[in-house]
């Protein structure tokens, strides 16, 4: 892949996250690194990573922990690593929502091709191929994608949930295409659409409130009937 996907690395290893910090940089992508769950936790909403590589045995909160919170916030795919290579514990770290697993060791090539599959699955196609620009102008607000932040039109900082950023970030890597509940879901918050879960709805009205001139006639996060949702960024 040539987009630079965000990687972060957390394994209490230290020789072993420096050898994962320069291969995957070499192949491109942005890495940081975590030494433990506190860490990893710190540095997440933050660094916003579309991988995890996360080590399941380590000290204090384990990986399959990590990987239940990593999951139920909508941050990130989970690569999961462990010396303990058993069926057991790589369907166990499966069932915990890891969408890959790989036992210690490994070869490098290995991880690199596993890297790229699980990115190749879990990142969506408009980001695949080159993410947005810096700062992109939603209706009376501007998003910067690098602060993960939105400012109105007098500079002021927007607050934003982490997941209501989530599905901004998702509105805007496809917009002017219509998305279902299930697909912004499926694309912000590696989840499945369940008929009863008005989430998104709450997410676009609020949404709404902080980037349309006017929310009761929305014009740039569009419902569009029978589809979805369709952000038209300059309220066409």
């Amino acid at each position: 892949m040539n987009v630079r996907a965000r990687i972060m690395v957390c394994d209490d290893d230290a020789d072993l996250r420096d050898l994962l910090f320069d291969l995957l940089s070499r192949d491109g992508y942005q890495v940081e690194t975590a030494e433990d769950g506190v860490a990893l936790r710190r540095r997440v909403p933050t660094f916003r990573p579309d991988l995890v590589i996360c080590d399941l045995m380590m000290p204090g909160e384990d990986g399959l922990s990590l990987t239940r919170w990593l999951r139920a916030e909508g941050h990130s795919a989970v690569l999961m690593l462990t010396a303990m290579g058993s069926t057991v514990d790589r369907v166990v770290g499966l069932e915990m929502g890891a969408d890959d697993y790989l036992a210690k060791p490994f070869e490098p090539a290995e991880l690199r091709a596993r890297v790229k599959a699980v990115l190749r699955r879990t990142m969506s196609a408009a980001t695949a191929a080159g993410r947005p620009a810096t700062r992109v102008k939603v209706g009376r607000c501007v998003v910067d994608t690098e602060l993960k932040a939105m400012f109105d039109e007098d500079g002021a900082r927007v607050d934003l949930t982490a997941m209501e950023y989530d599905l901004l970030y998702t509105l805007i890597t496809h917009a002017r295409r219509p998305l279902s509940r299930d697909q912004l879901l499926e694309l912000a918050h590696h989840k499945k659409w369940d008929p009863f879960d008005r989430s998104i709805d709450m997410r676009i009205a609020r949404l709404r409130k902080k980037i349309e001139f006017d929310p009761a006639k929305p014009a740039v996060l569009k419902t569009v009937r029978s589809e979805g949702y369709m952000l038209v960024p300059d309220g066409e």
